[in-house]
């Protein structure tokens, strides 16, 4: 009988481990020929759900970023190539280290002082009761909405911002799309309380708000965004569990039903870009889904991601442009033009087919198809030098001109009815 307990207990440690990175790196490819490119995309086509690409080969005018662990044999399939690259990460452990260190130490300040950083990385746990704090500290104008359960059974919350009716206008936000895109519901927590704080203040905010809602998904993977500060800082899907593979997880913005299972989604379940079963497969999509469509009256849907600084619009899955392709390409460029007038950030604008590569399955696209003329997607900071790792001493400044691009599609959307 102790023998079970022992074994018992080492499958539990086995389970809760926690994985490691130390010697992996992060490596830059600047591909300087078509051919180099089509070496990468087999590399990534014989590998898939091996190696991580950070960014994709698509083209030599874009860079490849590549995960590559101690053992890989990555390096020596590019010197082999004459494919030449640079170390942008050296020991990624290392920063995940400090991230982690970072962390803690702001949860003992935070305990201490009863306040919130929002110049720090938070849990679930406490980035729902912030949410709670913020709905008792402006009841006239935030509440709390349950929009379902994930996977793995946590509620799902968004945030809605409205000073009354009933359906009215409104203009959807979601951030944390990709578990391990951190800086992305970072910058919807301060955006969170940026908009109640600056209500009844800002002029054009409170122009917004009093003849439209705002409705903030700052969790759209809860299951996979735990999982990341717990197991796998890396995790990028959802966690549910797949027929026939030991693989979890779907990559939620390739299972929207929109160009679904087409060219830029993968059929594989152990890819980190798996498109799953079928559409609207996992719940944390569908819940979204449902909410949309009951409401039916949303006039905007914005969808935050990071890395590569840019803000994209339809579509992923398709080279058609969309009917209003100029309009939306206008409004893209005044929002960045804003957005760096505050630090001198540089973003590009574009469709998300022809500015990264093809896509399909992605939310912004079925939002335009389902109507929401105003769907736009963010790349968040940085350009690469730290990916998905961006220290938490740029959350605010992220966060800050991001809001400023945020608030002239807002204006934009509420000037322009339809």
């Amino acid at each position: 009988m102790r023998g079970l307990w022992v074994l018992l207990v080492l499958v539990a440690a086995a389970a809760k481990a926690e994985r490691v990175f130390i010697g992996d790196q992060v490596i830059r490819v600047n591909a300087q020929s078509e051919e180099q490119i089509k070496l990468l995309q087999a590399l990534e086509t014989e590998h898939d759900g091996e190696v991580d690409f950070w960014l994709h080969p698509v083209s030599t005018e874009l860079p490849v970023d590549i995960r590559v662990p101690r053992s890989s044999p990555v390096k020596a399939y590019l010197l082999a190539h004459r494919i030449p690259f640079t170390v942008m990460i050296d020991n990624l452990q290392e920063l995940i280290d400090q991230e982690k260190a970072e962390m803690e130490e702001n949860q003992m300040r935070e305990h201490s002082t009863r306040s919130f950083n929002f110049g720090a990385y938070h849990t679930l746990e406490t980035i729902y009761s912030f949410m709670d704090t913020l709905v008792a500290q402006y009841p006239n104008l935030v509440t709390k909405e349950e929009i379902g359960k994930s996977y793995e059974n946590r509620p799902m919350y968004v945030l809605k911002f409205s000073t009354g009716g009933n359906k009215r206008p409104a203009i959807w936000i979601d951030t944390g799309i990709h578990a391990r895109e951190w800086v992305s519901p970072a910058t919807g927590v301060w955006t969170a309380n940026k908009i109640a704080t600056d209500y009844g203040t800002d002029a054009s905010l409170t122009a917004i708000l009093n003849e439209m809602d705002i409705y903030l998904l700052l969790l759209a993977n809860p299951d996979g965004y735990v999982y990341t500060h717990t197991n796998d800082r890396m995790w990028r899907k959802t966690r549910s569990r797949n027929a026939g593979t030991s693989c979890r997880g779907v990559d939620p913005n390739r299972n929207w039903d929109a160009g679904f299972g087409g060219p830029g989604a993968s059929g594989y379940p152990c890819s980190e870009s798996y498109r799953g079963p079928s559409a609207h497969s996992e719940i944390e999509v569908k819940n979204v889904v449902d909410l949309i469509r009951n409401h039916g009256n949303f006039k905007s849907f914005i969808s935050v991601h990071s890395y590569s600084q840019l803000l994209m619009y339809p579509y992923g899955y398709s080279y058609t442009p969309v009917p209003n392709e100029s309009e939306l390409d206008t409004v893209g460029t005044a929002a960045v033009a804003k957005l760096t007038s505050l630090y001198g950030t540089r973003y590009r604008v574009g469709s998300i087919i022809t500015v990264i590569y093809q896509a399909s399955g992605g939310s912004i696209d079925w939002s335009y198809k389902a109507g929401i003329k105003y769907s736009f997607a963010f790349e968040l900071r940085d350009t690469g030098r730290y990916g998905f790792l961006l220290p938490s001493n740029q959350i605010i400044p992220t966060a800050s001109e991001t809001w400023l691009a945020l608030q002239h599609i807002m204006e934009y959307v509420h000037d322009h009815p339809y």
